[in-house]
């Protein structure tokens, strides 16, 4: 929301990965992660849920989204939001320069965070970077952008910990994906 605001984005598409490329698979199912996604956005209206990962077979490949976008939204300006953590690793990304030129990299900064220490890294940013906002609505992508964002210190491994001790996520989650999880006994003591 914090991105949203800050750049006066129309929508935000949330898309949940079907098979993982740089950690571990996903506990719940495809369409379990959907639905608690869904349940989290629904009173934001421009936030949507976009289940075009879910139906492609194979690794989910950052590169493969952004052209399926790409032919949907032709030469609209496109943001990619990503974590400082993600950022720092971008270049290990598959086709990490087809990528940022497909869409504008949107680095969301929490307090504290630090430019990359990787050199190649470091050039992409100066060679790309930029500090107006102007430069994300003129072109389709290309450029990189660093937004602060309020910083909350949940993760879903604590989420799903905490569920597998009986413990409740409520406060850390939305409320409509605690009742979800709790309806469906996801990640819960039984070992789901």
């Amino acid at each position: 929301l914090d991105v949203v605001e800050a750049l006066q984005l129309e929508e935000l598409r949330f898309l949940p990965l079907s098979h993982a490329v740089h950690r571990a698979q996903p506990l719940a199912a495809g369409r379990e992660r959907l639905a608690m996604l869904e349940a989290a956005i629904a009173d934001e209206p421009r936030f949507r849920a976009d289940d075009r990962e879910l139906h492609r077979s194979g690794p989910s490949y950052t590169l493969d989204t952004l052209r399926s976008l790409r032919e949907e939204l032709g030469d609209r300006p496109l943001c990619l939001l990503l974590g400082g953590d993600a950022f720092n690793g971008f270049l290990s990304w598959h086709e990490p320069e087809q990528v940022a030129n497909l869409a504008h990299l949107v680095v969301m900064e929490r307090p504290g965070y630090s430019l990359p220490g990787d050199p190649a890294l470091q050039q992409m940013v100066e060679q790309r970077g930029s500090d107006l906002a102007s430069d994300l609505r003129n072109a389709p992508g290309g450029r990189i952008w660093f937004q602060p964002v309020t910083q909350l210190d949940i993760s879903a491994t604590d989420i799903r910990n905490r569920l597998a001790h009986g413990r409740s996520p409520r406060y850390l989650t939305p409320e409509p994906v605690v009742r979800y999880l709790e309806r469906h006994r996801l990640y819960g003591p039984s070992g789901q």
